[in-house]
């Protein structure tokens, strides 16, 4: 249960709400020189940068979805996983247009042991939505917007809307209301609104300012509180 958004107001905007179950991920906010990321431990013992931001203005995240048919995992040299894409594009390996092209040559497909799909954004706003098994699309407007529901075929998972779970129309009625002023302190206002609780709580939030060059960064939904790493 995650949320991400991209703003494109006066300045570039990013949020990101990680919503897990501690049982199910172990998970790390970790600060590099050139990335910031939640480090994700996997199986090779190796904590992944795939919700995460770099400095040359890179922010990827990837979400849970309910997997389809079409886009599982396939180990060949026509595919290649969200996971990969997703990670190499936070460490600035590969460009926007670049991830464009590989959507357009080769067929983007769920990682092994999990069903996610992807919004990756640049500097300047441009915003990709990658869903294995669907496709892709650029997205323009004011914002961008993607919970843990597809948007390029909303009934394919649509059965799997947990009752209750309106965070993607709570966060477009909040983000659809500014004008082209979109602060920090906006951004971390619809992050909260949308938090979770339970098992499946908010454990991180970040905002990254692209004009500032910096993340901002909340743990456990502590509001009150927040740290701010600058890239230099």
């Amino acid at each position: 249960m995650c949320t991400r958004f991209v703003y494109r107001g006066d300045q570039v905007i990013t949020g990101f709400n990680f919503d897990i179950d501690l049982a199910v991920w172990d998970h790390q906010v970790i600060k590099e020189p050139d990335c910031f990321y939640i480090g994700i431990l996997r199986p090779d013992g190796v904590r992944h940068a795939y919700h995460g931001v770099h400095r040359n203005g890179n922010v990827g995240t990837l979400l849970y979805v309910h997997g389809n048919p079409a886009g599982a995992f396939q180990s060949n040299r026509q595919c290649v996983t969200i996971a990969e894409i997703t990670e190499r594009f936070i460490r600035a390996q590969i460009s926007l247009d670049e991830v464009v092209d590989i959507a357009r040559t080769k067929k983007i497909v769920y990682a092994p042991d999990a069903t996610m799909q992807a919004m990756l954004s640049d500097r300047q706003g441009r915003t990709l939505l990658l869903e294995p098994g669907l496709g892709w699309r650029e997205d323009t407007g004011r914002y961008s917007l993607v919970t843990n529901y597809s948007l390029l075929s909303p009934e394919s998972t649509q059965p799997f809307v947990v009752p209750g779970d309106d965070r993607y129309e709570r966060a477009a009625q909040l983000l659809g209301a500014y004008d082209n002023r979109f602060t920090v302190a906006d951004a971390f206002s619809v992050l909260w609104s949308v938090r979770q609780k339970g098992a499946w709580a908010t454990r991180v939030s970040f905002v990254y300012a692209a004009e500032e060059q910096a993340v901002y960064c909340i743990k456990n939904s502590n509001w009150t509180q927040f740290k701010k790493y600058q890239f230099v």
